[in-house]
């Protein structure tokens, strides 16, 4: 008798089967058209980012441009204007202490 019960009910069992498919697979397209809006108002956003972005650097490259600089300096800090005579250039020196102070480091190192 069990099995004539499950033979009356093996049509229902198939309908119920077809409609948890359909249902399953609405669902799914849904997910995924929600998921596309999500992806577009990020997308949207990346790029309003990304524009605030480059506006700060031109912003900051023109704030930090060597002409305004050097007016500031000297309006500002009533400082003047590099003489040639007034550069010391150290880099034979420079290189010389570089050398001693990595020399110290490695012999430590090695003890």
């Amino acid at each position: 008798m069990s099995s004539e019960n499950f033979r009356q009910l093996k049509p229902f069992f198939s309908i119920l089967l077809i409609i948890a498919t359909l249902f399953s697979i609405v669902f799914l397209q849904m997910e995924e058209r929600r998921m596309g809006y999500s992806v577009l108002k990020l997308t949207r956003e990346h790029k309003k980012v990304w524009e605030e972005k480059r506006v700060k650097e031109i912003a900051l490259a023109k704030v930090t441009r060597p002409q305004l600089l050097d007016s500031v300096a000297q309006q500002k800090f009533t400082l003047k204007k590099v003489q040639a005579n007034q550069i010391i250039h150290l880099s034979g020196a420079l290189t010389e202490e570089v050398d001693k102070v990595v020399n110290k480091g490695i012999a430590k190192k090695d003890l």
